[in-house]
This record gives C-alpha cells, sequence and structure tokens, in this order.
C-alpha cells in the first residue's frame, strides 16, 4: 500500500499498486541483446531523455553534466525494441542544460553505439550557441542576423553527417528571434537543405512546447505557417524525408499531412493524439517522433507489432490506454513534461536517481508525480512494480508524506 497526495481534498488516500507488469512489458524481449526488429509499417522514433550525473557540482544554470554510461544503455533499451532512437531532441534538455559542446558529444556517443548494434537514429540539429534560453531560465543571447543562424545550423549539420546519422532540422529560437517573415526561413532552410548530403526531417515545434517558438515560419496563423513550409519542402524535392509536427493539432497535422508531396512522410510529435494519427486513415498515415514514446517504448513496440500484422484494432487496444499516462505527463506547461518522463526511468529502473539536468526535476509539484505512479501503475508500466512503489514511496518522504 501507498499514500498519495490528493489535490481534490488537500489531504492523503491509500492505494494498492498493481503485482504484474503488463504484457507488453514482460516479454517476449531482451535488454542488451542488440537492435530488435523494426517495424514495417510506420517508422517510429523515441526522443530519448538524457540521465544527469548526480554526483556533478555544477549550477542550475550550468551546462550538463551527463552519466554517459545510463544514458547510452537507455538507449540500447529503445533500439532492444525495435525503435529509432531520435538524439540529442528537447527531450534530451536541448535548451535547457544541454548546450552546445554537450549536444555535439552526445550525437557523437550516440551515432557510435547506433553504428555497433545496427539502430536506427536521427540527431537534432540546432543553433545553440544564438538561442534564447527557455523563458525564466537565465539569460537570453543577443539577437543574430540570419547568416549567423545559417551558420550555427551548418556547424552541426556537419557534425551530424560526419557522425553518420539522419538529421532534424531543429526550430531555432534564435531564428524565431530575427526572422523578419516568410522569406527569412525560407532562405534559411532552403541554404541548409541544398548542402544536405541526404534527406533530412523538418521540425515544427508549437509554442506549447516552447513559448520562443511563437510564429514560427514567419506567422502566428497556422494556416500561413504551414504554407510556407510546404513551399520550403516543395521548392527542394528529394531533400526532405519528412515533417516532424508538434502542434497538440490533430486536424491541423492531418490537414498538412495530406498536403505533403508524395514521398516526404509526416511524423507526428503530438504526444496527446498519437494512436489515432498513427494508425491514419485511407488518405494515409503518420509516422512518429516522439517523446512519450521514452517510457511508452515496450507498448509502442508491441502496438506496431499488431499493426504490422494488419491488426488495426489491436494496435489501438495496446495503445489507447497509454493516452492518459500521456495527457498527464505533458499537461500545461508542457515544456516540463521532461520531469514526468525521467520520473518514470528512474521508477522502472533505467537509472539510479531522480536528478535531471538544471535542477528540472523540481519542475513538477509532488501531486503531480504521484500521479504519473498511478497512472503507470495502473497501465503496468513498472517492470518491477515492487521496486518502482518503493522508490515512489522514497520520493514521497522526501516530500512529506510519510508512508
Amino acid at each position: 500500500m501507498i499514500r498519495l497526495p490528493d489535490p481534490a481534498t488537500g489531504g492523503l488516500r491509500t492505494r494498492a499498486s498493481r503485482r504484474r507488469p503488463a504484457p507488453a512489458v514482460r516479454g517476449p524481449h531482451r535488454e542488451g541483446a542488440g537492435a530488435g526488429p523494426q517495424p514495417a509499417s510506420r517508422r517510429l522514433l523515441a526522443a530519448a531523455h538524457v540521465v544527469a550525473d548526480p554526483l556533478a557540482d555544477v549550477p542550475p544554470d550550468g551546462p550538463a553534466a551527463l552519466d554517459w554510461d545510463a544514458t547510452l544503455a537507455f538507449r540500447h533499451h529503445l533500439w532492444s525494441h525495435g525503435l529509432g532512437v531520435a538524439e540529442a531532441m528537447d527531450t534530451a534538455q536541448r535548451g535547457a542544460g544541454l548546450d552546445r559542446a554537450g549536444a555535439g558529444e552526445l550525437i557523437r556517443r550516440t551515432a557510435a553505439e547506433a553504428k555497433a548494434v545496427g539502430g536506427q537514429l536521427v540527431c537534432g540539429v540546432g543553433t545553440d550557441l544564438l538561442d534564447p534560453r527557455v523563458p525564466g531560465r537565465g539569460r537570453a543571447a543577443a539577437p543574430a542576423a540570419t547568416s549567423a543562424v545559417v551558420a550555427a545550423y551548418e556547424e552541426q549539420l556537419a557534425l551530424t553527417e560526419e557522425a553518420g546519422a539522419q538529421a532534424v532540422l531543429l526550430a531555432s529560437r534564435g531564428l524565431a528571434a530575427v526572422a523578419r517573415g516568410p522569406e527569412d526561413y525560407e532562405h534559411v532552410y532552403g541554404t541548409l537543405l541544398r548542402q544536405a548530403s541526404s534527406p533530412v526531417v523538418l521540425h515544427w515545434l508549437g509554442p506549447a512546447f516552447d513559448p520562443a517558438l511563437e510564429g514560427y515560419w514567419g506567422s502566428r496563423d497556422p494556416d500561413v505557417a504551414a504554407d510556407t513550409l510546404l513551399r520550403i519542402v516543395a521548392a527542394h524535392p528529394g531533400k526532405v524525408d519528412g515533417v516532424k509536427v508538434s502542434l497538440l493539432d490533430a486536424d491541423r497535422e492531418v490537414a498538412l499531412r495530406r498536403r505533403l508531396p508524395a514521398g516526404v512522410r509526416c511524423y507526428t510529435g503530438d504526444d496527446l493524439h498519437y494512436p489515432q494519427l498513427i494508425e491514419g486513415d485511407r488518405a494515409g498515415h503518420s509516422d512518429a517522433l516522439l517523446g512519450v514514446f521514452d517510457p511508452l517504448a515496450p507498448f509502442a513496440a508491441h502496438a506496431a507489432a499488431l499493426l504490422d500484422a494488419g491488426d488495426a484494432a489491436g494496435f489501438r487496444t495496446v495503445l489507447d490506454p497509454t493516452v492518459a499516462l500521456a495527457r498527464h505527463l505533458f499537461q500545461e506547461p508542457t515544456r516540463y513534461y521532461k520531469t514526468g518522463v525521467v520520473l518514470l526511468a528512474w521508477l522502472c529502473g533505467h537509472q539510479e536517481h531522480f536528478t535531471m539536468v538544471g535542477g528540472l526535476q523540481s519542475a513538477r509539484s509532488l501531486p503531480h508525480l504521484a500521479r504519473a505512479w498511478e497512472l503507470a501503475d495502473e497501465l503496468g508500466l513498472f517492470p518491477d512494480p515492487e521496486r518502482a512503489e518503493h522508490r515512489m514511496k522514497q520520493l514521497l518522504a522526501v516530500g512529506g508524506v510519510v508512508q
């Protein structure tokens, strides 16, 4: 039994935890056995978190100090389920502690591990040196001209291609800060696409994830912004593998998906509506590049296997129940979803502590974290439910909830 804070009453309530993991969690699957078979019908990428070094003496606004062994071991966990890894994305705390040097090291190390096991990998290419900080966290960098934005992108694009990984051109705070209109986005992305050696993924991250990206693609109107994005894709045939859409608006994603040129993928980044978007309709489907697949890898892999076998109903039966947990993790302010992701990694045994880069383990309230444990427990997400309950009791006790 575990005592949990009850926001409705301001008191405590008692709950019995589940004692057996869900079928998707308990097999058939072996950790550390190399990359598992990838889904055939969809491309599924999990944006992976980083594991902080809890013994490093760094200030909250200082550069990340990572536990490299645990960080890379978690990537092997994702590959072992057959998922691809999306490295150095915002889930890895890009712009929230992971700086330019840290992102580069992360890309190089993960690329080497991917080559060793045949794991699928894409890597975020950003403009970290120029990007203003998350609102309320540190000082903003001085605005840069578009030429400086291009140069910052080029540096990381070269690093990623040299490492042998596919590039995801991340939405840039630096570009959002200086762009005067759609023409600046067309210039910057056109310059990069012309020199990319292989097709890249374009990245549309909505302001729910990062308020500094309001008005990306040169307009606050999403329909006008979509027109600009589609012009960029159409102007560079063969250069865009897909577009990653994180607007948390399923209807807009479907509308954009239907307008993409043939052969250009739509990667859903919608952590609230992913089952229906991945399943798709007669006109097409979305592939996935999702932060929520970091904690939900076993369920995503199990569901994908059913979809590959033509069992769309079974796919939804496995994945639909995970949405309640996803909606909780990504509730506003959405940009702090990473706290719940790392909590679940600790409770699942993928790391030995609940410490985050920049001290972001404190970004969510104790009742929020307790509810995340409860929803994950109801799903059967924990490989060892007793360990998860014990660790959650430790965290609650630190917060003043005596067991």
